[in-house]
C-alpha cells in the first residue's frame, strides 16, 4: 500500500510539472521571441537619442558600467524605499547565450532542479540564408501591474514599495494560480527535489541556506521554500547590501544594466532612453520594468 501511494504521488507530481511549468515554458518561448524583437521596435517615451555605445555614456571616475551602476545602487539606498524603482535593461545584441547568468542565479539562490529564475531562451529567426540566433534572458519582469498579484488567494505575493514583487514563503499555500497568471512564464514551483536525489547521500551544498528576501531559508523537506511558488527577485537581498543582482555582475558580455528608474542620471535611464528599446508582450498592459535593447 505504501509503495502504491508513493507511485501515485510521483505520478501526480510528474503530471503537474508537465502541465504546469513545462507547458508555460513552451508557451512562453513562442510568445517571447516574437516579431517585436526582430522588427523595428517602438521608441521609448520621452526624448529619444541615437544609440552609439554605453561607453560613450560613462562619465566621471568610473572604469566600467558595472562600477558606475553599483555606485548608483548604493546612492539610491540612501533614499526612502518608496522613492526607489528598480529596473533592468538587457542588450540582446551583446548576449552570447553562454548561460553564465542562469548558472550564477542558481548558485546565488540555491535553486533546486526545475527551478530557474533566469533562463536564456534561444530561437533561430529569419529565412535561409538570412538567419540569425536570438538569445533572450528572461528574468521576472517586475511588472507595474502584475497579473500574478490579484490571483493569489492568500495575499502571499505582493508589490514591495520599490516595485519588486515578492512572495511570502510563510503564507504561500502552493496553489500555483500565480504561475498560470504570469504571461511571461517567469514563476516556477519548488517540488522539493535535489540534484543528488537517488544517490547514497544528498550533498550538503544542496541544503545550504538561501538568503532570499533577507531571510535565511535552509533547504529542508517540509519547510519553505519547498512547496512554494518562486521567482526572480532582482536579488533583493544583494541590493540591500549595495550590490548589483548576481546576473548583472556575472555577465561576461556586459549585456545587463540595472538601476533606479526614478533617477534620470542613472545609467539605466540613459540606456533605455534610446530608439532601439522594446518590452515583451506590450499588449498585456503589465508595464514591465525589464527592457530589451536590440
Amino acid at each position: 500500500m505504501e509503495n502504491k501511494n508513493k507511485n501515485k504521488e510521483e505520478n501526480r507530481r510528474k503530471f503537474l510539472k508537465s502541465t504546469g511549468t513545462l507547458a508555460l515554458g513552451g508557451l512562453a518561448l513562442s510568445a517571447f521571441i516574437s516579431e517585436s524583437l526582430v522588427a523595428k521596435p517602438k521608441s521609448a517615451p520621452g526624448k529619444v537619442m541615437e544609440f552609439t555605445s554605453v561607453e560613450d555614456l560613462l562619465s566621471g571616475p568610473y572604469e566600467s558600467a558595472k562600477l558606475r551602476m553599483q555606485d548608483e545602487v548604493r546612492r539610491s539606498l540612501k533614499k526612502p524605499i518608496e522613492k526607489r524603482k528598480w529596473g533592468m535593461a538587457i542588450d540582446i545584441r551583446k548576449c552570447i547565450g553562454c548561460n553564465a547568468c542562469t548558472v550564477a542565479c542558481i548558485a546565488e539562490n540555491v535553486l533546486p532542479p526545475g527551478v530557474v529564475y533566469r533562463p536564456v531562451i534561444k530561437k533561430e529567426v529569419g529565412s535561409y540564408p538570412n538567419v540569425s540566433l536570438i538569445n533572450l534572458p528572461r528574468p521576472c519582469m517586475q511588472c507595474e501591474d502584475p497579473p500574478c498579484v490579484p490571483v493569489c488567494p492568500v495575499g502571499a505575493t505582493f508589490i514591495r514599495k520599490d516595485g519588486i514583487i515578492e512572495i511570502n514563503y510563510d503564507h504561500c499555500i502552493g496553489c500555483r494560480y500565480c504561475l498560470t497568471a504570469c504571461p511571461y512564464g517567469a514563476r516556477v514551483f519548488d517540488f522539493g527535489e535535489y540534484y543528488t536525489d537517488n544517490t547514497p547521500q544528498v550533498m550538503a551544498y544542496e541544503s545550504r541556506p538561501s538568503f532570499e528576501y533577507g531571510k535565511k531559508w535552509p533547504r529542508k523537506k517540509g519547510d519553505s521554500p519547498i512547496g512554494n511558488a518562486r521567482k526572480c527577485t532582482f536579488c533583493e537581498h544583494r541590493l540591500a547590501d549595495g550590490l548589483l543582482p548576481q546576473c548583472v555582475t556575472t555577465c561576461i558580455g556586459g549585456a545587463n544594466y540595472f538601476g533606479d528608474l526614478n533617477e534620470p542620471d542613472h545609467l539605466i535611464n540613459k540606456v533605455i532612453n534610446r530608439d532601439n528599446v522594446t518590452i515583451l508582450k506590450e499588449e498585456e498592459g503589465t508595464s514591465p520594468k525589464v527592457f530589451y535593447l536590440r
